[in-house]
């Protein structure tokens, strides 16, 4: 467990919560929450602020890429991560959708204004070697038919997706790069230290 008391004096609803442990670096506990809670909605509840452990995280994927499978034994906290990440890059309201009837998003982001786009976000915390298959892009796109405000389906993942899915022949190949997005393990960590690099 990551070993990093916060000792900031801020109240922040510090509970035990996410175990994490770098290679060749000592535990780390992050005894804070990734986010801030804010007002429930009917699709799940909106996110105020990330937390200081977010910027802990970055940091140490800065350092150790390999740390993003350490949300394999805590997908909750990979969708809280990437929940964070959207707030940080200054979407106007992320909601964290409930862990079971989530309709395939667990994060959704909302930019309003000139440009307004609605993302549904799905995370997959998957370990090394297990890919996200094509039956899950298409729960996206069938995630993204039934939201009728919905602009873009994302799906962001520690690993990598089935043979084929990223081809430009592929039966998704029409849909992205503007209705459907895939991230990678490398395209999460580029978008991640994007969001560092502007802090």
């Amino acid at each position: 467990m990551v070993g990093m008391g916060l000792g900031l004096g801020l109240d922040l609803g510090t509970r035990p919560s996410l175990a994490i442990r770098p290679r060749g670096s000592p535990e780390l506990l992050l005894q804070a929450e990734l986010i801030f809670r804010g007002d429930k909605t009917n699709e799940g509840v909106l996110i105020r602020a990330a937390g200081l452990p977010w910027l802990a995280i970055v940091e140490e994927l800065g350092r150790d890429p390999n740390f993003l499978f350490r949300f394999v034994q805590e997908p909750r906290k990979f969708e809280e991560f990437i929940a964070a990440c959207y707030e940080k890059a200054g979407f106007d309201e992320v909601t964290l959708t409930p862990q079971k009837g989530d309709k395939g998003r667990d994060v959704i982001a909302v930019k309003r204004g000139h440009g307004s786009i609605r993302i549904l976000e799905q995370t997959k915390a998957y370990k090394p070697g297990h890919r996200v298959t094509h039956d899950d892009v298409r729960g996206m796109l069938g995630a993204l038919m039934i939201d009728d405000g919905a602009s873009k389906g994302i799906i962001t993942t520690t690993s990598e997706f089935q043979p084929g899915i990223l081809k430009p022949s592929s039966e998704f190949a029409r849909f992205m790069p503007h209705r459907l997005e895939l991230k990678n393990g490398p395209a999460t960590l580029d978008w991640v230290n994007s969001l560092a690099a502007k802090r």
